[in-house]
């Protein structure tokens, strides 16, 4: 395990070994603060057993003993093997892939083969791969460059009320500035109907964007029925495809995509890279100014580590996809009937097109936000929703969309697996959750009202 300790961390073996360690350094610290050197007061045994003795009751966040991750939807782990990669590009190629001397030449190959690699991928030509800063950048960059590019044809948009906030928030800054915006209702099951999207189209619409899979409740949209629609009719289609790539077999020119946004850290790789696929032919006015990177699109210094961590990502997810599907899938669906013998329980999204590793769920009579505050009190990290909006004490837009009401959406559950999960984890989900619900309802108010409303018929 890593210690962390001064700025800096060392490698320790066990979890005994690590509070002696970092109890040790903290009396030394104290001797030295009073200007005694560490050979003039030794640090005893019964110093030390007193230091440890207060670490294991204060140091959780220095040292996890257990820790079950199951939020992999607001991000994920780094591979060794996509750290492993990326190092070289730190320290030892460190040069600026836009300088013309020959230290530079190593991150300029760096990149231009990742974006070969990622493209084929994707389905898609190495002159259509744009790498951003994350799929929030791309996001915005789909939107607002395209509605500018094609606001001669109409100032129509089409997106739907499921959307990440990084589409939405965008949306509404367009809708400020003169577009106007179509918002699709989606079905109980979290999923828009392709027909929908056709009968919303206009003459003037001049882009659609819908997610390819929900960040949420992981319902996985008709995506190619929806690009061949938006080709017959003309009009530019956006696929943010941020939670699905790596998990979701994507072709881009079967599907008839035009853009598609993407990021690293959802897929086990790093922070602060992703991209953004142009198809050819597409118009699109900058959005970053300032340098003639990325084909004079997107201005600023190439994260070549990143980018770099993004290809080894995607290659890893890629080439993994159906075995590492199949193990998820298992533990997600093990999951959700376990939890469904809860009473009053209901799963979120759709049972066969979602994500392999998102199970959603809602507990009737608690509020998520206990739930999720007493799942981190016995090691277990979950969510009720998207990262970007956990400040928020309103329910989801994403489980009111699909019509729940606001006292039922309060009490929802987001757990989403990677590969690193076991059944040993989904048997401790199964244990405790029951277990945190009853304990909840046992103090609810709602929940004594909906006791109280079946007793009475």
């Amino acid at each position: 395990m890593l210690v962390f300790f001064q700025f800096s961390y060392i490698i320790i073996k066990n979890v005994d070994e690590a509070f002696t360690f970092i109890a040790t350094n903290y009396v030394r610290s104290k001797c030295l603060q009073a200007g005694s050197s560490c050979r003039e007061i030794p640090c005893d045994t019964i110093t030390i057993k007193a230091g440890v003795h207060t670490l294991r009751r204060k140091a959780d966040l220095l040292v996890m003993k257990q820790l079950i991750y199951l939020d992999n939807a607001a991000t994920t782990k780094t591979r060794p093997e996509v750290v492993e990669a990326m190092l070289p590009y730190f320290t030892e190629y460190y040069g600026n892939p836009s300088s013309v001397y020959e230290f530079s030449a190593e991150p300029k190959r760096a990149i231009a083969q990742a974006r070969e690699t990622i493209a084929k991928a994707l389905g898609a030509k190495s002159n259509e791969i744009y790498f951003t800063y994350g799929g929030t950048e791309s996001d915005n960059w789909a939107l607002i460059s395209t509605a500018e590019a094609y606001q001669a044809k109409g100032k129509h948009i089409i997106t739907t009320k499921i959307e990440h906030h990084a589409i939405l928030h965008t949306c509404e800054y367009l809708e400020q500035r003169g577009f106007e915006v179509t918002y699709l209702d989606v079905y109980e099951n979290g999923i828009v109907h392709p027909e929908d999207v056709e009968n919303a189209i206009r003459e003037d619409t001049a882009i659609v964007s819908i997610m390819y899979a929900n960040n949420e409740i992981g319902t996985i949209q008709p995506i190619s029925e929806i690009g061949a629609i938006c080709r017959k009719h003309g009009v530019l289609f956006h696929t943010d495809a941020v939670q699905a790539a790596g998990y979701v077999k994507i072709d881009v020119q079967k599907e008839n995509i035009d853009l598609l946004s993407m990021t690293a850290h959802k897929l086990h790789g790093p922070k602060g890279c992703g991209l953004l696929y142009i198809r050819k032919g597409v118009r699109i006015e900058n959005l970053i100014c300032g340098g003639a990177q990325e084909r004079n699109k997107r201005a600023g210094t190439e994260n070549v580590a990143g980018i770099v961590g993004l290809d080894a990502a995607l290659q890893l997810a890629v080439d993994g996809m159906d075995e590492r599907n199949a193990k998820l899938e298992k533990m997600r669906d093990r999951l959700i009937d376990g939890l469904l013998k809860i009473e009053r329980s209901r799963i979120n999204g759709d049972r066969v097109h979602r994500l392999p590793g998102n199970v959603n769920m809602c507990f009737e009579g608690i509020e998520g936000e206990s739930l999720l505050l007493r799942l981190d009190l016995k090691g277990v990290s979950a969510s009720s929703g998207s990262a970007c909006t956990s400040g928020s004490l309103d329910p989801s837009h994403v489980l009111l969309a699909i019509s729940l009401p606001h006292e039922i959406a309060h009490g929802s559950m987001r757990l989403s697996f990677s590969d690193d999960n076991t059944e040993e984890d989904i048997d401790y989900i199964l244990e405790i959750v029951p277990e945190i619900v009853s304990y909840l309802r046992s103090m609810s108010p709602l929940w004594e009202k909906i006791k109280k409303q079946e007793a009475q018929g």
